[in-house]
């Protein structure tokens, strides 16, 4: 005899079903992970990752060969290429890490592949501890070499010479204004400026004893002299402050005695062996920021979110800053920044360096310079070059 088919579980019956089923995947989903799956998740995560960057390396060897055989690292090397992929970063990030943690990883990928070709050679201002090193880290990564100078005239020297491919120097501070040295090179220079890097700067005191009552005299660069002033005054107003050509420079001095202090970044005191006489930073300015500029031979193509440097002579006549001024305006270009100095031409003659938001190959800006020249004595395009990604 045929058995009976089951009869269908009554809507009261499938819906206690139903909220068991859900009861067990809430507890199953409320319980705390297992370490050894959550590791093997990660070592999984890990290879993958690796896989990635091996690959990404080779396509980036690849596209050394699309460029055929070329003289030096610095024919492979293309700003605006990399601000464009870090922009793309940045876009894409939604979390938990930040913007600028990705951005660090990413740049540090990229100096890797870059370097399978040859490493950058990028002089700064010395010695090795320098905020000025930091900005090079920042920008071209640890796979680039680092070539200290002893000062921002011998960068130039060096890169126009041809012995590094580009220098970092200092341009100017959040709260100190502008490095009157490096706007001074660029009155009789041919290099261009490639890039720009923000670095917030932190000074901390440091001595070899790492006790305040010990310190007679200080050493640091008066740019970090001047950040500094109020705790200074406050806390060390009868020690000697001694200026010298960088905070690196001061440390190596500060590190002989037990008596001298030096102020710098945290990275001169661990090159160095200096203790922190005070675990926070001691400047006036918590958001403290310094700019620097990359500086090399070539203006380089449009990344699609740029800046122009100029240095515009102008003729001693009413209204000329006037005359200078407003074809920008009247183009619609921001200006960013202007600075006057002295034109070393002949005296009370001045040179403008102006800050322009756009490329000078951008039709605004070409219309915009070729009508300042009927009102201008000279003007050098100093250069075009992505705006700094964070």
């Amino acid at each position: 005899m045929a058995s009976k088919p089951a009869k269908p579980a009554s809507k009261k019956a499938a819906a206690a079903t139903g909220k068991s089923k859900a009861s067990k995947a809430e507890v199953a989903a409320s319980a705390p992970p297992v370490l050894a799956d959550v590791r093997a998740k990660i070592d999984q995560i890990d290879r993958d990752i690796q896989s990635l960057i091996a690959e990404r390396a080779r396509f980036a060897h690849q596209v050394g060969k699309a460029k055929g055989k070329l003289a030096a690292a610095v024919d492979y090397y293309r700003p605006e290429r990399e601000a464009q992929v870090l922009r793309m970063v940045v876009d894409r990030n939604e979390g938990p890490l930040s913007d600028e943690l990705l951005v660090h990883v990413y740049r540090e990928i990229m100096s890797a592949c870059l370097a399978q070709q040859e490493p950058l050679k990028i002089g700064y201002l010395g010695p090795e501890g320098t905020f000025s090193q930091q900005a090079v880290l920042k920008h071209f990564g640890r796979s680039a070499l680092g070539l200290p100078m002893a000062s921002i005239e011998e960068v130039f020297q060096e890169v126009e010479a041809g012995n590094a491919d580009f220098g970092v120097v200092p341009v100017e501070n959040s709260g100190q204004g502008t490095i009157q040295i490096t706007l001074d090179m660029f009155l009789t220079s041919n290099l261009k400026i490639c890039g720009e890097a923000e670095l917030r700067v932190q000074q901390y005191l440091m001595s070899r004893s790492g006790r305040l009552q010990d310190i007679e005299r200080v050493y640091a660069h008066p740019q970090s002299f001047m950040q500094t002033s109020a705790w200074l005054r406050a806390n060390l107003p009868k020690a000697e402050k001694i200026p010298v050509a960088s905070n690196a420079e001061g440390a190596r001095r500060a590190r002989n005695a037990d008596d001298a202090a030096a102020i710098g970044g945290e990275s001169a005191g661990h090159v160095y062996g200096l203790k922190k006489v005070v675990t926070k930073p001691i400047q006036n300015d918590a958001d403290n920021t310094t700019r620097f500029l990359v500086v090399g031979r070539s203006i380089f193509p449009t990344s699609g979110h740029d800046r122009t440097s100029v240095l515009v002579f102008i003729h001693d006549k009413p209204g000329a800053l006037f005359d200078v001024l407003s074809p920008f305006a009247r183009h619609g270009i921001s200006m960013n920044r202007i600075e006057s100095r002295p034109s070393h031409h002949g005296k009370w003659e001045y040179g403008f360096f102006i800050d322009l938001a756009g490329h000078v190959d951008d039709a605004p800006m070409q219309a915009a310079l070729a009508e300042l020249e009927a009102h201008a004595a000279q003007i050098k395009v100093l250069g075009s070059y992505p705006v700094a990604v964070p």
